[in-house]
């Protein structure tokens, strides 16, 4: 028992977002679990009343998110790194989609890749239509709910996370995108309500796909003739199994384990979607594929904007679909987006935005295609109708309709695998992210918390298996996406916000009275201009004229109370004078040896004399708020004395002006 205390020391868990998150989730695990059916049935009132009444909330919500993408594309802003200016991408191209991808859609797409467009080609909503018309709205409508809409709701979650957090070093969390709204109070009671319904919506988020997924998984496993029925007993070891797996994948890092199977799972994916290609009616499924992207595009805008007030018949399954996902792809908006920033630094907005909204849904489509046009051919075509004869067993209908293909017990172990895996990197990834949120994104947490989490949503998933209650749980989580879609639209105003903090910061002039050289020592600039430095010149020149320009000016300083200091370092060599503040930003000015890489056509240019080989070195200065910096090497040690105080003089004046304290105010910086 001693213990104890030094062990919940240790513990990295923000209480002011841990203790209410828990007590909600214990709340609506022990009500939901003991009235299943009333509280199903008194959720779902609300959701039917939210679906037919504000439906036009989630439609202009999300119009809004993907026009928002597509304008920052085109914009000046889109070329705005995701970090410092100089900031490289942490994870290759493939690795980053993989993961963004599997934690996205991933477990969606095996769950609803067969029966969604079977279940629109069959719905009675559509029986006047002729059954080549069912057949193409089914993989319109499908295109429609898993294209570019769906992406952008990640996308604008994701893009606010990742700007705000390695832009202006803000925690990788929520409220972190409030702060052009609320300033400082984002670190009170605001940002722990902000950052508890994050975790409330993506514990309850995983917890639903994880409890509906395991059916689906038991079916499989029986279609397979591994287990003999589906019961609550095989359901409890598959998800220990899938729990252990992810909570083993969690602690290992994102850099291995979630890495690692999202890599495992988009190769698997696509081999099995290569053979269903290939087995079954390539060249119907290729051309479909061609009309059905043409079809989306054409019919793009009227999609978008279509709420069917004026065909009444048509609306309930446009609030059982349509209107469900939006809310569904909202409500899981914190917990992917979460996970794409943070695996996005050193992308610009731009590559960020094209990535995010084009990659996934070609994919998608593509997807979608094989298996969903692949279900209505065989059923109007071999089948007879029995596919859609089951379209309501979800679970079982992916293994039925694997059972008109060439070696289905491969294919179906195939399909097993991928759901199985799925489920893995949607759960480690989950809770890694969980841990993110509740310990207001911790540098270093103990990883006891990574394998209590994933404890808890075993638990959770378990308990309401066995009481009947996730169908609750699910719909309470659709409805919290109402107030979340108006919170994401703060996301975007907050966002648009800082990029024109952002883009006046950056481009902020000298004064006109110290931008030009005198003419003075054109002749001595005339030589240096000439000749090609070795790395000794360069140390030279931070020996013999920057460092006496820099300790003169931190004399001067010093005399005024002023505290200031000269750092210098070797290999490389650089020097920086330091004004340190506590409330904002730092004021540095910095000078280091860089290294030039000259091109060869130069190199060759007999008209330039003193160019001596493919390298050379400049003095390049560096500042403190991460500024790209420039090459003195002309400048005179009076006029690296100018340099400094002009760029102290535009320090003062950017510290002065309200709109920019979200760049110099260091009380708000999370630590690296």
């Amino acid at each position: 028992m001693s213990r104890l205390p030094s062990f919940l020391a240790q513990t990295t868990f923000h209480k002011g977002i841990i203790l209410p998150s828990l007590l909600f989730i214990f709340f609506v695990t022990f009500v939901s679990s003991f009235f299943p059916d009333s509280t199903a049935s008194i959720l779902g009132q609300i959701q039917d009343w939210i679906f037919i009444n504000l439906n036009w909330v989630y439609v202009w919500s999300v119009t809004l998110f993907v026009f928002f993408l597509l304008a920052l594309v085109v914009s000046k802003y889109g070329s705005i790194t995701l970090g410092d200016d100089d900031a490289v991408p942490e994870y290759s191209f493939l690795s980053w989609i993989s993961m963004l991808f599997a934690a996205g859609m991933g477990i969606g797409l095996m769950y609803f890749s067969v029966s969604e467009p079977l279940a629109h080609f069959s719905d009675p909503t559509f029986a006047e239509y002729s059954e080549i018309k069912r057949a193409k709205d089914a993989q319109l409508y499908t295109f429609f709910h898993w294209g570019i809409h769906a992406w952008a709701i990640y996308g604008v979650v994701g893009l606010s996370l990742a700007y705000f957090t390695y832009r202006y070093k803000l925690p990788l969390s929520l409220r972190s995108c409030f702060y052009p709204i609320l300033k400082n109070r984002i670190n009170g009671v605001a940002g722990n309500v902000i950052d508890s319904f994050a975790l409330c919506s993506t514990f309850f988020g995983i917890t639903t796909t994880l409890g509906f997924g395991v059916i689906q998984l038991n079916a499989g496993l029986v279609q397979l003739g591994l287990i003999p029925e589906k019961g609550f007993s095989y359901q409890v070891v598959i998800v220990m199994a899938i729990m252990a797996i992810s909570i083993l994948s969690a602690t290992s890092g994102v850099n291995k384990g979630v890495k690692f199977l999202s890599q495992l799972n988009i190769l698997s994916a696509v081999l099995l979607m290569l053979f269903i290609l290939i087995s079954g009616p390539t060249v119907f499924l290729l051309g479909s594929l061609s009309e059905g992207v043409g079809d989306y595009l054409n019919q793009f805008l009227s999609l978008t904007f279509n709420t069917h007030a004026y065909e009444p018949s048509v609306q309930p399954w446009y609030f059982r679909w349509t209107i469900l996902y939006w809310a569904w792809w909202i409500s899981w908006s914190p917990y992917v987006g979460l996970f794409i920033a943070q695996i996005s630094k050193g992308r610009t907005i731009r590559e960020f935005i094209i990535a995010v909204l084009l990659i996934p849904t070609a994919f998608n489509f593509l997807w979608m295609t094989v298996f969903g046009n692949s279900a209505t051919w065989l059923d109007r075509n071999v089948a007879n109708g029995s596919l859609t004869a089951i379209v309501s067993k979800t679970d079982e209908l992916l293994f039925q309709f694997l059972n008109y293909f060439p070696a289905s017990g491969i294919t179906s172990s195939l399909a097993v695998f991928l759901i199985f895996v799925f489920f893995v990197t949607s759960a480690d990834s989950g809770i890694f992210v969980m841990n993110s949120i509740s310990t207001s994104n911790a540098a270093c947490s103990p990883k006891w918390q990574l394998v209590a989490w994933g404890i808890l949503l075993a638990l959770v998933a378990l308990v309401l298996l066995n009481a009947g209650g996730l169908q609750s749980l699910q719909t309470m989580t659709l409805i919290t996406a109402l107030p979340f879609s108006i919170v994401m639209l703060l996301f975007c105003y907050s966002l648009f916000q800082g990029l024109l903090v952002d883009s006046y910061y950056y481009s902020k002039a000298f004064s006109p009275s110290a931008r030009n050289w005198s003419g003075e020592f054109w002749k001595q600039r005339l030589q240096r201009i000439l000749s090609f430095k070795d790395q000794a010149y360069v140390e030279t020149f931070i020996q013999q004229t920057v460092e006496p320009a820099l300790q003169e000016l931190a004399s001067e300083f010093n005399s005024k109370r002023i505290s200031t200091a000269v750092h210098k370092k070797e290999n490389p060599m650089e020097i920086a004078l330091t004004i340190e503040h506590e409330s904002i930003e730092n004021f540095t000015y910095g000078v280091r040896t860089q290294l030039k890489t000259i091109s060869t056509s130069l190199v060759a240019e007999k008209n330039i004399p003193g160019v001596r080989g493919t390298q050379s070195y400049i003095p390049e200065t560096f500042f403190g708020d991460n500024r790209p910096g420039y090459n003195i090497e002309y400048f005179t040690e009076k006029e690296v004395i100018a340099d400094v105080l002009k760029q102290y003089e535009r320090f003062l004046e950017l510290s002065s002006e309200i709109k920019n304290e979200i760049f110099t105010d260091t009380t708000l910086r999370r630590k690296e």
